[in-house]
């Protein structure tokens, strides 16, 4: 594709927590419009990854280019105003604020973003809990809300940290069905997932992590005639 259409840009990030290494040359691209995926075992530095390019972790070596800028050694708040944001595994809600206080907290910090009726739409129940306590939300609600509240930025570039995980398959359909309406309105997606399935239904594309490497690069017409090749990576055997 033309350089023009790059969301993201990643050569050989390496990086790591208090001199330990977790990423060892990680490098992909993210195409203005795709929906790609990060797939690996636990500890394979998919979670890492995603805080790398969120600018959480400032040890770390190797270029990160978004819509062209380098931002390897930018600052969270400067990548967040540049159209990038983060919805973290642990969603990050906050107990003592309400649904609605809890969407309307961060800033918008770019043109386009949704408005709250917007959100609502594509979550009924967060109206319907509006007034409720982050902590009296149910997994799949936090889940929700965790996903809501980054889509009022204005980002048009969403990193997803495991959006399935713990989730009845009833919820997994209705996020499954957020990212393609996300997706059909003009948003990148970037997800880190353990949930195969969920994983091929969505993306275009997927990179799969060992070690902290890319090690394969699979599209969506390779994982429909070839899924044990990924299933070999991820250790899925079948009876």
């Amino acid at each position: 594709m033309d350089a023009s259409t790059t969301v993201l840009d990643v050569r050989g990030l390496s990086a790591g927590y208090a001199g330990n290494q977790v990423l060892d040359g990680v490098s992909f691209k993210l195409e203005r419009g795709e929906v790609i995926t990060l797939l690996g075992r636990n500890g394979a530095g998919k979670s890492t990854t995603l805080k790398c390019l969120m600018g959480f972790i400032t040890e770390k070596t190797g270029g990160i280019a978004f819509e062209g800028v380098p931002v390897a050694h930018c600052l969270p708040e400067q990548i967040a105003k540049l159209g990038m944001a983060y919805c973290p595994e642990e969603r990050g809600i906050f107990s003592q604020l309400n649904v609605l206080e809890n969407l309307t907290l961060p800033p918008v910090l770019r043109e386009g973003g949704l408005t709250l009726d917007e959100v609502y739409a594509l979550f009924p129940n967060l109206r319907e809990r509006s007034a409720s306590q982050g902590t009296k939300l149910s997994g799949g609600e936090q889940q929700m809300l965790a996903i809501g509240r980054i889509l009022r930025t204005g980002a048009k570039c969403l990193l997803l940290d495991e959006p399935s995980e713990g989730l009845a398959p009833v919820i997994v359909k209705l996020i499954a069905q957020t990212v393609l309406e996300l997706k059909r309105r003009g948003f990148t997606i970037l997800l880190v997932e353990q949930n195969l399935r969920f994983a091929t239904e969505l993306a275009d594309r997927h990179y799969v992590m060992e070690t902290g490497r890319v090690v394969d690069m699979l599209t969506r017409d390779d994982m429909q005639k070839d899924s044990a090749r990924v299933e070999a990576y991820l250790g899925i055997r079948h009876a």
